[in-house]
């Protein structure tokens, strides 16, 4: 079952989303649930929407952050 975690700011508002399966793995979406990241529990990886391997642990959190201040 895959657990949905909110991420918000300051003021309440929402920036994002992290979705973690059962296997500890996690998808970071923005507030459009458009995917920005993976973190992979095997590999103790995060990647971005691309691939791109971003930093070794999990991330994800940051990643829907740094989004929100984008913008």
């Amino acid at each position: 079952m895959r657990q949905t975690q909110t991420i918000r700011d300051f003021y309440g508002r929402v920036l994002g989303y992290i979705e973690e399966d059962e296997q500890g793995n996690s998808t970071a979406y923005d507030f459009y649930r458009r995917i920005l990241g993976r973190y992979s529990k095997s590999l103790n990886s995060t990647q971005d929407f691309y691939g791109r391997v971003i930093a070794r642990g999990n991330i994800t959190s940051a990643l829907v952050y740094g989004q929100g201040k984008a913008s």
